[in-house]
């Protein structure tokens, strides 16, 4: 495998997830942009779609605040009904009339035609007749306002909490992209470092090939080196193109990653040093506290919480108030603006809802709502471990990756000091041309090393800091 190759092994698959779509090279940039990483991470929390909705969830809870708001606050309805009956609905009833005229002419003593005193039948039987007009019409207002309800009174208490999440939620998101921008980020730094050491590479052996060409012609060399020499030469050009191409892959996928069209121009300012990798390391204090999504795994325990409180508060009894006003008319004719009366009835009164038996179903909601809160301080003691180990990790890492990229660098210095010393045998004709390509060889593989060492050092910075909750 070509030496630079190795180099991007561990990133492109990185690169290429975010990259997301493939955009034609012909596009012009509209803008351009020059931009540090801190920069970068600003314009995608206000640009990345990820955040957008996160934020937008913040508006959502707002909304869902104002809706259990609105069940403790009065709730006022007005009504306007007509009806009309093409048929006046019959009623039937005893026959009260004639029980009162019997019952009249007994207390008389009334006799019939034949001398005998009048008695009240049996059965009266059932008088039937219509009762009604065919057009009624009614007009009113009514109030309720609903004075207790446990779980109404816990939504309030937890309206604060779950803004509060959805809050927390967006900083995880922001974190999160933090994340994948600095490691995006400092590997196009890294790339651009790479390309200057291939540059120069380029160079030493130009001016190398350019005399290997003149000893040829004075005949103190074979064609064969100079052949050997022109397809080293075309390698190291070949891997500069393909570092040049993975360093564009890599500026659309930050473009994504941020939010940016791919049209724009995106330039990045800063530069990268062993120093910056080394900075705000020796700090062995961390809490769990600071890590974002320890903080929102807390809001969903203080959340789940409230749910048990709420079925709990859902076995006392409500009270609400109510109260109607309304305007009631009766025609025969559909006249109701012109003349005639318009009744009005009116009345307020207060209603207690007792919960008494529901076959044990608040039991249930209130075992399954302990339940889902054990569930989640299962979780937040499960992260404290998953943070614990995540801090011991990173730890490793970042300090193998910092001894590795020091003994790499040593190692890279070293080869090209070796290489400028067989460069000098060489052209003093003490040495081959077999012994400077394999310097060359050496020289690139070092490098190779040493940028791949530098950029592990670099996620292992990243890695280090999330884990502490310093990012």
């Amino acid at each position: 495998m070509n030496p630079y190759q190795v180099a991007r092994r561990s990133s492109t698959a990185l690169i290429v997830f975010l990259a997301g779509i493939a955009v034609p090279s012909a596009l012009m940039a509209q803008n351009r942009h020059e931009m540090s990483v801190l920069q970068v991470v600003e314009y995608a929390n206000k640009n990345s779609v990820q955040v957008k909705n996160a934020l937008i969830d913040i508006q959502i809870q707002q909304q869902t605040n104002k809706e259990i708001t609105a069940q403790a606050l009065p709730n006022v309805s007005g009504s306007i009904e007509t009806t009309y009956y093409p048929k006046v609905p019959v009623q039937s009833f005893p026959n009260f009339i004639a029980m009162a005229t019997y019952g009249v002419l007994e207390q008389e003593g009334v006799r019939n035609g034949n001398g005998q005193q009048i008695v009240s039948p049996k059965d009266f039987g059932f008088v039937s007749a219509q009762f009604g007009t065919s057009w009624t019409a009614s007009g009113g207002v009514s109030l309720s306002q609903l004075l207790f309800d446990g779980q109404v009174f816990i939504g309030l208490q937890a309206r604060k909490a779950s803004l509060d999440w959805a809050s927390k939620a967006v900083e995880v998101t922001q974190e999160q992209i933090k994340t994948n921008v600095y490691k995006i980020y400092y590997q196009v730094v890294i790339g651009r470092k790479q390309i200057e050491t291939i540059d120069a590479n380029i160079t030493r052996f130009e001016k190398t090939l350019s005399d290997t060409r003149a000893f040829f012609q004075q005949g103190l060399v074979e064609q064969l080196d100079v052949n050997k020499l022109e397809v080293t030469l075309t390698n190291l050009r070949t891997d500069k193109l393909k570092v040049e191409n993975d360093l564009k892959v890599g500026l659309m996928g930050l473009k994504f990653l941020m939010g940016m069209p791919a049209k724009d121009e995106l330039v990045l300012t800063d530069t990268l040093s062993e120093s910056q990798l080394k900075d705000n390391l020796l700090d062995n204090e961390y809490k769990y506290e600071d890590r974002k999504e320890f903080q929102q795994l807390e809001l969903t325990k203080t959340l789940r919480e409230f749910n048990v409180k709420r079925y709990q508060l859902s076995k006392l009894p409500t009270v609400a108030a109510f109260g109607t006003f309304s305007k009631n008319a009766m025609r025969n004719e559909f006249d109701f603006f012109g003349k005639g009366d318009w009744f009005t009835t009116a009345l307020v009164g207060v209603k207690i809802t007792v919960p008494i038996f529901e076959g044990f179903a608040k039991d249930a909601r209130i075992s399954k709502a302990r339940l889902e809160l054990k569930q989640v301080e299962n979780l937040s003691e499960n992260m404290k471990l998953s943070i614990d180990n995540d801090v011991e990790t990173a730890r490793i890492k970042i300090g193998s990756a910092l001894l590795s990229m020091e003994s790499q660098r040593r190692n890279m210095e070293l080869a090209e000091s070796i290489y400028n010393q067989t460069k000098l045998k060489y052209d003093q004709g003490l040495g081959s041309n077999l012994e400077i390509t394999n310097a060359q060889t050496e020289l690139r593989t070092a490098q190779v090393n040493y940028y791949q060492a530098l950029y592990d050092a670099v996620i292992a910075r990243i890695d280090y800091l999330r884990a502490v909750g310093k990012l």
